[in-house]
């Protein structure tokens, strides 16, 4: 659809049937039997009135992009010669883009049956303890910022290959999840039973959420594959990326936080907007709920009321980008936190080290609910502040004002909730060359979790990690899996794998004690042996595996883990920044992360974890942005000419440290690290941004991205107020 809200007829459709080449031309009509895709992430005791989000759109469109026809031909070429050769009469309605506006008086509606657009309302904590701290505070303090619409870009975009043979399909695609993606299609869409389908999911570059659910190509090139009796082929092109895959974040959020006279936190009110888009996404609803849920972030704040309200627009859906929820949650408070210290000309420090959450707390139940089982927030705030040499700042800063910039530097103090979508199962199978081969549901998308999950294996089997062979995406070899999502992995499926190998250790032993007929207490693991310990008698695994007596089941070993309570990863972000007033442009000159994952598994994929996440909020805090004409409904940032990602030179030497708390949640002590880069770094580049423009021109507050455009009109503005 080339319009973001419209009434639409197909016409002539025979004429491109017979067009040369062309196999397949789909609507709505030849695919009414399928069902839309689903919404399973709704809300626990909140009544919503889901859309039906149609594989193909039948006779309205609510969005540019949004899907009407699907065009199969034995080229790219010819597919799309078809696809343009389709007559379509449009009548164009009105639409509206922006969650505000959508809620505004007399805005027009995206559904019919939806008044007002709003998607749903809720709330969290208490109104009555909160309404009561605001009016004994002393100081009160209140900011509204807005979270900005991101497209989700990764590495490679999504495809699909799809295959039918008369029984079967098997659709091989990038995913975050094989078994969800399989699950979902043949229970929702296509309504056949899951064993029907395989689902293959190979190496994947990047997910970051954006991967974990199905999407319409899926299903329409399994119904290709079966009508054609040929293999489908569909891969996204960016354009398409920009136009149909779901976006992250777009929240627009009003902060109110009680203080009394000695600057303790009493109270936070938050009145949050988010945009959903024109259908719900997979997990749309549950994404700002989720973010709702940390809204006191790290600090000992006694009361807390969130309103909650989404709100249908005419534009792409929103569903889980990476940290789903937590980097709103924690750009908010960090925000408000920074506002406050201004407010009371204290130390943005001093304020956060006063109210922080203090170890001897722990567990510490926030007003809404989460209950933290560690952490030592101070802690991880005052390393950050010794590596950044926080207390040299002035010095640098005069520096920077004899060269013509501005400095500043702003902190993160933050904590998430992750690492419990499950349960996982493990199943470990030693080979009969002495090798082990790990089956597991997760789904590495750059992670690196056969390094991961072979380092658990080959610590419990004294193997070398080069002898674990892990599998995963492949619903045929792999009986269930919950994919990977929310930091989950390691803290789930890791737990799974080492147990599962602990399990296959002890099988070995027994196996051992009887080939060697001495008593399993006895039996130790030694470099992929078995041997009486305190003696030179040992036997191999590939021996212990060869051995006639040996049955298949004593040389394998399952575990599955699952736990409803997250772990409680977090740390302390600081960034530090020069400004160039001429220009506008920002430098990240210093950059500075301590964090607490309970446990290290393994530093260098840890690191990266970290890295790629922070960069992913630099891109954010200053250069990304979903630019939508309010007047067209067009999306104007559709391509890298116009939406700009961070590259390599964007990227500072980043420092980065742990300073682990065990987690209490977790068996092996760990806990999510995969979002936590993300979540940390919005808030510390724009506080950053911002303590440069206050130290310097009385700027109080700035949206991202903090682009040198926006930076210099707050400049210039300024500038002219101070003049005036």
């Amino acid at each position: 659809s080339p319009h973001a809200h419209a009434r639409f007829t197909i016409h002539e459709l025979d004429r491109v049937r017979a067009m040369p080449r062309v196999r397949l031309v789909l609507t709505a009509a030849e695919v009414a039997a399928l069902g839309p895709l689903p919404t399973p992430g709704v809300l626990p005791g909140v009544d919503i009135k889901i859309p039906v989000y149609p594989i193909l759109a039948k006779d309205v469109v609510r969005h540019v992009g949004d899907a009407v026809a699907f065009v199969v031909a034995d080229s790219l070429a010819a597919a799309k010669d078809a696809a343009e050769a389709i007559a379509v009469d449009w009548q164009p309605l009105p639409h509206v883009i922006g969650a505000m506006a959508a809620l505004a008086p007399g805005a027009p509606w995206v559904w019919s049956d939806r008044p007002n657009n709003l998607a749903f309302e809720t709330e969290l904590g208490d109104a009555d303890a909160t309404r009561a701290a605001f009016a004994r505070a002393a100081r009160t303090v209140e900011l509204t910022i807005v979270n900005q619409r991101l497209v989700t870009n990764y590495m490679d975009t999504r495809g699909v290959i799809a295959e039918y043979d008369g029984q079967r399909y098997t659709l091989t695609l990038g995913s975050q999840g094989s078994h969800i993606i399989r699950d979902i299609i043949c229970n929702d869409v296509l309504r056949i039973a899951p064993g029907r389908m395989r689902v293959v999911t190979p190496d994947v570059g990047g997910g970051f959420g954006t991967k974990l659910f199905p999407y319409r190509e899926y299903a329409l090139a399994a119904v290709a594959a079966e009508r054609t009796g040929k293999p489908a082929k569909w891969v996204c092109e960016r354009s398409e990326h920009f136009l149909g895959d779901s976006h992250g974040r777009d929240n627009i959020s009003t902060a109110r936080l009680a203080l009394d006279d000695k600057g303790w936190f009493l109270a936070l009110g938050l009145d949050i907007v988010a945009d959903m888009g024109a259908y719900l996404s997979c997990y749309a609803p549950y994404i700002p709920w989720l973010g709702a849920g940390m809204a006191t972030g790290a600090y000992d704040i006694p009361a807390a009321h969130v309103r909650l309200r989404a709100a249908y627009t005419n534009t792409v859906p929103v569903d889980a980008y990476r940290g789903a929820g937590r980097p709103e949650a924690s750009y908010l408070i960090e925000r408000v936190v920074d506002a406050a210290a201004r407010e009371l000309d204290v130390a943005p420090d001093a304020l956060r080290r006063r109210n922080l959450i203090k170890p001897k707390a722990m567990p510490y139940t926030t007003p809404t609910g989460k209950i933290y089982d560690s952490g030592d927030f101070a802690g991880t705030l005052a390393r950050a502040q010794e590596i950044a040499d926080w207390n040299g700042l002035n010095k640098r800063a005069a520096a920077s004002k004899r060269a013509g910039r501005l400095r500043g530097i702003g902190i993160a103090t933050y904590v998430e909730a992750c690492g419990n979508n499950g349960p996982e199962t493990a199943n470990i199978q030693l080979e009969r060359d002495g090798g082990v081969t790990v089956l597991i549901g997760s789904q590495s998308t750059g992670q690196g979790h056969a390094t991961s999950y072979a380092q658990l294996v080959a610590e419990r089997l004294d193997l070398p990690p080069e002898r674990v062979r892990v599998v995963q995406g492949d619903t045929d070899l792999i009986a269930s899996g919950a994919g990977t999502g929310g930091s989950s992995s390691i803290p789930v499926g890791g737990v799974s794998v080492d147990r599962a190998s602990k399990a296959l250790a002890e099988q070995l032993k027994q196996l051992a004690a009887d080939a060697l007929e001495a008593a399993p207490t006895d039996m130790e693991i030694a470099a992929g042996a078995v041997r009486v310990a305190g003696t030179d008698r040992v036997i191999s695994f590939a021996d212990l595996a060869a051995r006639p007596e040996t049955k298949p089941e004593q040389l394998r070993a399952s575990s599955e883990f699952g736990v409803e309570q997250p772990t409680f990863p977090n740390g302390t972000h600081i960034a530090e920044v020069e400004v160039d007033p001429d220009t506008g442009a920002t430098a990240i000159v210093n950059y500075v992360v301590v964090d607490d994952f309970g446990a290290t598994l393994n530093p260098l994929l840890l690191a990266g974890q970290v890295h790629g996440g922070a960069v992913q909020g630099i891109g954010q805090a200053l250069m990304e942005d979903t630019v939508y004409d309010p007047a067209s409904g067009q999306l104007l940032s559709a391509s890298f000419m116009d939406y700009a990602m961070p590259r390599a030179a964007d990227a500072p030497d980043f420092v980065f440290e742990t300073r682990n708390v065990p987690c209490k949640n977790n068996p092996l002590g760990v806990k999510g690290a995969g979002e936590a880069g993300a979540i940390g770094s919005c808030p510390a580049l724009i506080n950053a941004v911002l303590d440069a423009l206050w130290r310097a021109c009385r700027i109080r507050t700035i949206d991202m991205p903090a682009t040198p455009q926006k930076v210099w009109a707050a400049i210039a503005a300024a500038g002219k107020a101070k003049s005036a």
